[in-house]
């Protein structure tokens, strides 16, 4: 039997999950099943497509720079940015607190700057 073979390379690049020392203690101070929901959600959605936008799940920010993306995860939000490798968990906030986390410490998009017009 002959193998199909395309011309593409299938190979998809695996992006390394950093997390922060406040991710890291955040995310042991919640509860052991909530904890494994964000680290399956994280597997799951990070390290092939980070950047792959769901209505339901992965979100591109808009009018901030940083953090770049929010994973929806039950009553949890993961924000991060994409770099060519990895990818960076800020924070990991409750969708009660998640706003306030953005005001805080996120940081606003210049004017007519990137990610403005992405949804």
């Amino acid at each position: 039997m002959e193998r199909w073979r395309s011309g593409y390379n299938l190979a998809r690049v695996r992006f390394e999950i950093v997390l922060s020392p406040q991710t890291v203690r955040r995310l042991r101070s919640l509860p052991a099943h909530v904890r494994s929901q964000v680290r399956d959600a994280l597997e799951r959605h990070s390290r092939q497509k980070p950047r792959m936008v769901s209505k339901s799940r992965i979100k591109r920010l808009r009018g901030v720079e940083r953090p770049q993306y929010r994973l929806r995860v039950e009553d949890a939000r993961v924000f991060y940015d994409v770099t060519e490798t990895a990818v960076e968990v800020l924070a990991i906030v409750s969708k009660a607190d998640a706003q306030a986390w953005l005001d805080d410490e996120g940081t606003p998009s210049l004017p007519g700057g990137t990610g403005g017009d992405e949804g």
